[in-house]
Order: structure tokens, then sequence, then C-alpha cells
């Protein structure tokens, strides 16, 4: 084998092993949520809107809870990109949020956190909070 192909098998193998990432971890998410609970709840709204429901949601729009103006005029749906964005930096994806906190820095922190929100919703605290289904 040529030097260059060799160059080339050993770049390849190396690449496709950085791109490999863990499954996100709903049980490490569910640590990384008790960040948030000082503002927010599952399934109750608090300084923050409640979690519940969130992804497929469209930002600022719970009823009955006080967005900032910014939140409401998003035009945001919280999906894992979308979410993605906003907690590395919320003040910076949506300027002019009430949300004062700095946000997840660490990717995987972000992902775990996202994976513990889809699953929340499958817990009877957050079916409780959907609407039926007719």
């Amino acid at each position: 084998m040529s030097v260059c192909r060799t160059w080339l098998a050993g770049a390849l193998i190396a690449g496709s092993v950085g791109v490999a990432q863990a499954a996100p971890d709903a049980l490490h998410g569910s640590q990384v949520y008790t960040r948030c609970l000082a503002c927010h709840a599952l399934a109750y709204d608090r300084v923050g809107p409640r979690h519940c429901g969130l992804l497929g949601r469209p930002a600022g729009s719970v009823p009955g809870f006080s967005y900032s103006q910014a939140m409401k005029n998003s035009h945001i749906t919280w999906d894992e990109k979308t979410l993605n964005l906003f907690l590395a930096q919320p003040l910076k994806t949506v300027p002019g949020s009430s949300m004062t906190y700095d946000g997840v820095a660490d990717p995987k922190d972000r992902a775990d956190l996202i994976a513990y929100l889809r699953q929340a919703d499958t817990t009877p605290e957050c079916r409780a909070q959907m609407p039926a289904k007719r």
C-alpha cells in the first residue's frame, strides 16, 4: 500500500472515530436539569414557563404565562436544534428574552438535557398536563 493511501485510510478511520458520539443520556440530563429548577418546573409555571410538552411547542405559547415580547416574536418552535441553540446562548439566540441564565456551555450536557426533556413528556407528571387526544 502506498504511503498516500495508508495516510488516507488512517485519516478516514481517525475522522470517523471523532464523529461518533455517545447517545444522549437522559439520566445525566435530569442532573443537568437541576440547574433549571431555580426558575422552571416540568408541570407548572414558576419564574419561567413549564417544560412538559416543550418539544414541538412554539416559543412564548404557554397559556397564561407572561413572556417577554422578544420570546413571543421569536418565531421559534422548540425542537432539538432550536433548543440546543437557545440553551447554548439564550440571550444571543433571543435578544431581549427575560431568561437571564447564561446557558449550558457543554454540548454533551445540552444533548443530555434535551433527551431528559423528551423523556419527561412520557412521565405521569407531564402526561397529566397534556390535552386529551380525541
